[in-house]
Formats: C-alpha cells, structure tokens, sequence
C-alpha cells in the first residue's frame, strides 16, 4: 500500500456528498489548487456562471473590441465562463494545461495543470496562443485554517486524482458522477447521513 507523502490535497479532485448543506456545492466538483496548514483554494469545474460569455468577458475587460468579436475562433466563441465559487466572484482564474507558463503569474500546482489569474492569460486565449486547455473561472472557494478537513471528516466531500479529460474536456453535466465512478462509487448509493466507524 502507498503511503501519501502529504497529507494535503492540491492537484486533487473534491467531490461534494449529497449532504453538504450548501447549495452553492451541491453536486460540485472543485479542483484544489492550494491545500495546507493555512487553509485551501479551489476552483468549482462543473458549474456555469450566469449570464457571461467568454466574448462578454473579453469585451467587459476591453480585451476584444466589440468589431472583433466575430473573429474569435468558434470555439472560443462558445467557451463558457464557470462559477469558480463564491469568494471574490468578480475576479478571473484560469487553470489551464502547463504548454503555457508565465514566470511571474502562473501557479504551477501538479505536472499537468497551473492556474494563472491575470488578464496576459485571456488575451493569449483570444489570440490563439494560450495553453492547449484551459477552464475559466469566475470567483473562487476558499477554506481557513483545518476547515476543509473539518468538512471532510463529517462527510461533506470525498476526493480522488484529477486528470486533464475531467478537468478540461468532460460536459459539466457529467463531471460529478465521472469524478464518483473514478473512485468506484455509484451516485445514487450515496447517503446524505454522516456515520463514522
């Protein structure tokens, strides 16, 4: 059996149970980004932001002036912006494959995925020379000192590995129950009563 040389959790997966008691979680999947003594910072992967557009975005930061909306490529276009979570929501994050690196903003967190949180980021995007995957993200979660072990040990979240597919390339809608099955659990076995042995 591995032994895990930590026992903190960034680059890892949190997947919230059915009684998490926060609507804002239900159902969510949160890459952690940052996880030690001090607290933790994740990013929500598989929730929408209401009413914004990656182009809405771009033009609302005066990256893309509105006549140039029509040559953003057309996946660029349809690129949803995710609710990161609900702590300084006006603010970008993006995570994103590490074929790109910024040496003053980007935050390598495993060997695959970094998050870069300023506007250099979007512009490379819009231009076709960002990173090969990238997930945009407004707001963030955030959890003080021995919180989200708290949470954990009273059944609020489970975790297991991330990869790139989850992360980047699985529908929002499928997200939660591929993240479940990738640590062999069945969703609809799951109880919301909290028991320990």
């Amino acid at each position: 059996m591995a032994i895990n040389p930590s026992p903190f959790l960034d680059g890892k997966l949190l997947i919230a149970m059915p009684g998490i008691g926060d609507p804002r979680f239900d159902r969510s999947v949160i890459f952690l980004c940052a996880h030690s003594a001090d607290g933790a910072m994740g990013i929500v992967i598989n929730k929408v932001a209401q009413n914004i557009t990656f182009p809405d975005l771009l033009s609302r930061l005066d990256l893309l002036p509105p006549e140039s909306r029509i040559t953003l490529d057309e996946r660029l276009s349809q690129m949803p912006v995710q609710f990161g979570g609900p702590v300084e929501t006006g603010r970008g994050f993006v995570l994103h494959t590490t074929d790109y690196y910024s040496a003053d903003t980007t935050l390598p967190i495993s060997e695959r995925v970094g998050l870069t949180a300023t506007l250099d980021v979007l512009r490379a995007i819009a231009k076709g020379e960002g990173p090969r995957r990238s997930l945009l993200a407004l707001g963030y979660s955030g959890w003080g000192p021995g919180q989200l072990e708290n949470e954990i040990q009273r059944n609020g979240w489970l975790h297991c590995e991330a990869d790139e597919e989850l992360i980047f390339t699985i529908a929002n809608e499928q997200k939660y129950q591929a993240a479940l099955e990738k640590i062999g659990i069945d969703p609809r076995m799951l109880s919301t009563d909290a028991g320990h042995a």
